[in-house]
């Protein structure tokens, strides 16, 4: 395995609750919603858009940490879903959510040569370069976990590990370009759901470093 190496967190979800909420529970942030994969027409959405019901996902037991992070600190944030069979690699979730590849990131945890770890976010389509990460990090060398170790150590499992919302909160770096975007997107800690916030909104709720780190 090379120095440069990427991987990507996308769940599959019912896409009709999906539909649902993304019309029924996204925030009022006044963010894009025109790539957003889903629309929903349901007739349960229509009352609920005029309080009347309410989506599935709007209960607490069906947000994730992430979610719950953005809700108790009133940030402006969009959840999205889309379908996580149907889209696996970066660019394909990228498409589904119709945005830049560029501006959709995903979340690496990594182990550093003193034993700390670490998180990094590249761009879907971009690899993370190991040795530019080491240096941000001030670490001799840098490298992936195993993949049996995600779960028991953040709280999250392959393709649904966002950088929000860990076990144990880990230094975090994005890549530089994330300044380039009003918006960004990233997981929102369950396979097949991204949130959508500013990189600004973002680093309120963890210490986001931005460096050179994509190859």
């Amino acid at each position: 395995m090379n120095s440069s190496l990427s991987a990507w967190n996308a769940d599959p979800i019912d896409s009709a609750r999906a539909e649902q909420h993304l019309m029924c529970c996204s925030r009022e942030s006044g963010l894009d919603r025109s790539g957003a994969a889903f629309r929903a027409e349901s007739d349960e959405c229509e009352n609920a858009s005029r309080g009347d019901s309410m989506s599935k996902h709007d209960k607490a037991q069906d947000k994730t940490n992430a979610m719950r992070m953005f809700d108790a600190a009133g940030l402006p944030h969009e959840v999205l879903f889309y379908d996580a069979e149907a889209a696996v690699s970066g660019a394909e979730v990228a498409a589904a959510l119709g945005q830049d590849p560029d501006q959709v990131f995903k979340t690496l945890v990594t182990i550093g040569k003193s034993g700390e770890h670490y998180v990094f976010m590249v761009p879907v389509e971009g690899e993370l370069n190991l040795k530019k990460a080491a240096s941000a990090a001030g670490e001799k060398s840098i490298a992936m976990i195993k993949s049996r170790e995600l779960l028991p150590l953040t709280g999250y499992i392959h393709g649904g590990c966002s950088p929000l919302g860990m076990k144990k909160v880990f230094p975090t770096f994005i890549d530089e370009t994330a300044i380039l975007f009003d918006t960004i997107m990233y997981s929102g800690g369950r396979r097949g759901c991204q949130i959508c916030s500013s990189l600004s909104d973002l680093q309120k709720l963890v210490d986001v470093q931005t460096a050179d780190i994509t190859a």
